[in-house]
């Protein structure tokens, strides 16, 4: 079984600063991409940061300049480091993976459980 644990979320004043990580854990072979989303009350999840295996990132407009996604490998962990945080940054934020299990399996999407970020005006 494959599992995806967020951690690091909470309230912070706006201008502040969070960090969070997700590490993955269970039967796995290697994990490709790996990402963030976010989802606010009402309205759609959304991607914000994702990294490849090798390293390139790719962000959200409205997140980019403010904040950094980052892996280590050997952890099989995730993080997004969020900085200058405004209150329209208010969601739940969801590790998202692509996980292959098996040397000769499939790689299958894997999310975490999401961890709340509240920032405050």
């Amino acid at each position: 079984q494959v599992r995806l644990v967020e951690s690091g979320g909470g309230l912070v004043q706006a201008g502040g600063s969070l960090r969070l990580s997700c590490a993955a854990s269970g039967s796995i072979f290697s994990i490709n991409a790996m990402g963030w989303y976010r989802q606010a009350p009402g309205k759609q999840r959304v991607l914000v940061a994702a990294i490849t295996s090798g390293g390139s990132t790719n962000y959200a407009e409205s997140v980019e300049g403010r904040t950094t996604i980052s892996r280590d490998n050997a952890k099989n962990t995730v993080y997004l480091q969020m900085t200058s945080l405004k209150p329209e940054d208010t969601a739940v934020y969801y590790c998202n993976a692509g996980i292959q299990k098996y040397k000769l399996g499939y790689t299958n999407d894997y999310w975490g459980q999401g961890t709340q970020v509240t920032v405050s005006s």
